[in-house]
């Protein structure tokens, strides 16, 4: 088809204004990266491409980058092993004595970097009182982040140290809390006693915003683990189910296992089996895949990357 000279001009004119309009826009994005603008910063976006995932990271100090490494996978659970050290009543962070600098505290590596995340993952909170604080992930901003505290040391000496310092997290509204008339207000993160953590002392805060780890082995006093107090219930996998990961899981181990899960689930309490197969790599893949397909929420990591991905 023959264009007239008309049409041509009218094309060609038409071309070079999108041309201008293209360079104009890329000029513009140029300018505003390069004054490092705030409005190319997304309020949220420290987890903003983060889906959470229901796996727990075993050991979360070990890690080259504590916590903050985890989160980058979209792992939903953390566990820091606490020891009250020194006259000072300060909160260290390690796997046993040798381990322990004054430097690694459960404040400098868990209660501070979580509010300095927080904070800008909620821009405008004060707009909207009364409404809980968005969480870690932005895909996902009513999702709480569990922090188990494993604690290591004395538990009836360690835990009025441990509620002052989670004190700037609580002021803060950051913390799942549940109050004596019944009420469960859920936040940002929901603080989990274990390992030594006095049940008798847990059961009395009121309110509460530490809670207990159950016992998934023994959940028979459904009167006591119930949510409001053990949002999640634990065991060894090597003693309650015992399965390395190879081959198919026996008959009798499986129904252990999903007698676990289910026990827990009737009172509206989390399962979660520690001690889990790590190695070779197939029975570990093995087993989490019986886990999940069985009903337990959690899946314990040592390798949150292989986790994340399977």
């Amino acid at each position: 088809m023959a264009f007239s000279k008309l049409s041509l001009l009218v094309l060609l004119s038409s071309w070079s204004t999108i041309v201008l309009a293209k360079a104009g826009a890329h000029k513009r994005i140029r300018d505003l990266i390069k004054s490092n603008s705030p409005l190319l910063q997304y309020p949220t976006q420290f987890t903003q491409d983060l889906v959470p995932k229901r796996i727990h990271s075993h050991n979360d100090y070990w890690r080259e980058v504590p916590l903050l490494t985890v989160l980058s996978y979209g792992v939903g659970s953390v566990e820091a092993d606490v020891w009250l050290f020194g006259g000072a009543g300060d909160l260290l962070i390690g796997h046993d004595p040798e381990s322990l600098t004054a430097d690694r505290t459960f404040g400098s590596l868990y209660v501070q970097p979580l509010l300095e995340i927080l904070k800008p993952q909620n821009p405008g909170y004060d707009l909207y009182k009364g409404s809980p604080p968005t969480g870690i992930f932005d895909t996902s901003s009513g999702a709480s982040l569990n922090l188990l505290v494993y604690v290591k040391t004395d538990g009836a000496s360690a835990l009025p140290v441990i509620l002052k310092a989670l004190k700037p997290l609580r002021d803060a509204g950051y913390l799942t809390t549940y109050y004596s008339n019944g009420t469960l207000v859920r936040s940002a993160i929901t603080v989990i006693g274990t390992g030594n953590s006095p049940l008798d002392l847990v059961r009395a805060l009121d309110p509460r915003d530490y809670f207990f780890d159950g016992p998934l082995a023994n959940l028979s006093r459904g009167d006591i683990f119930k949510p409001t107090l053990s949002p999640i219930a634990s065991t060894g996998y090597a003693v309650a189910v015992g399965w390395n990961g190879l081959g198919t899981i026996p008959d009798n181990q499986l129904t252990k296992l999903r007698k676990l899960i289910d026990d827990a689930h009737a009172l509206g309490v989390q399962a979660r089996f520690w001690d889990t197969p790590g190695w070779p790599v197939s029975a570990r893949n093995n087993v989490w895949m019986v886990l999940l397909e069985n009903g337990a929420d959690w899946l314990n990591a040592d390798d949150v990357e292989a986790a994340s991905e399977f």
